[in-house]
């Protein structure tokens, strides 16, 4: 019962029309028409159908049921659905499921123990596992060409999933949460191992740059420790500096 609750409060807090709006807005003005995109955790699969939308073609994953099954079955047939997670290897790996809070469901062990005594989190307990099918942003690459943008909102697994990227991508978003300053730290290095890229936050779900200048990694880092405290969630937005967005 459960998961069935959680699923469906998912439902009504992200799978909206207006949301969906503001999101194909901002990507019709960020993304090429046609631009390949990946969605990489789509849970209700608000970002793809946004994409979707604004004109791109989607490749998204998300491993968890129920949201797995709903995706397959609700997502626009041009879509490519995959029920999988993206990490450094193409394996069989354990996910934490949250029954009551799916959002936070997560691949990675140190972030379930680190966020039950983290401001936000008291209440979140992860009562479940999952055996999920994992594959490689590479992989997906390999099968459905280079995207022109990767969105990755894996609950602390990022970084395992850019390990699974060998090659810079114009734009990437990565998921940014203020109690876990470690995490995205070691995203923001990973990120300039692939390439020379430079950011800009998009605060919880408005939709909008929070900088109308791209700003260095130094810079980011500067306001991130403004951050740590009060923050909301946030994507995180890395674009290679030789391109124009």
């Amino acid at each position: 019962m459960g998961s069935w609750l959680g699923f469906l409060r998912s439902l009504i807090i992200y799978n909206n029309p207006q949301r969906r709006l503001v999101w194909k807005s901002f990507y019709r003005k960020l993304l090429k028409d046609e631009e390949l995109a990946f969605d990489i955790g789509a849970h209700v699969g608000t970002r793809t159908r946004a994409m979707r939308a604004a004109g791109c073609k989607v490749v998204a994953l998300e491993p968890q049921q129920p949201f797995a099954s709903f995706l397959e079955k609700t997502l626009p047939r041009d879509v490519v659905f995959i029920e999988a997670a993206a990490g450094a290897a193409e394996m069989d790996a354990e996910m934490a499921v949250s029954s009551k809070h799916p959002t936070v469901s997560s691949m990675r062990t140190d972030f379930v123990d680190d966020a039950s005594t983290t401001e936000g989190f008291e209440k979140v307990q992860w009562d479940k596992k999952q055996i999920v099918k994992m594959v490689t942003l590479d992989g997906l690459i390999e099968k459905h060409g280079k995207p022109g943008y990767i969105k990755i909102d894996v609950e602390g697994y990022e970084l395992q999933v850019l390990a699974g990227l060998s090659t810079p991508v114009d734009l990437v978003s990565v998921e940014y949460l203020p109690g876990f300053p470690k995490l995205i730290e070691e995203v923001i290095a990973r990120l300039l191992e692939l390439g020379d890229y430079e950011f800009n936050p998009v605060i919880g779900e408005n939709a909008k740059f929070l900088w109308s200048d791209w700003k260095s990694a130094e810079e980011l880092r500067t306001w991130m420790q403004a951050q740590s405290a009060t923050g909301k969630a946030s994507d995180l937005f890395a674009r290679l500096k030789s391109e124009t967005v």
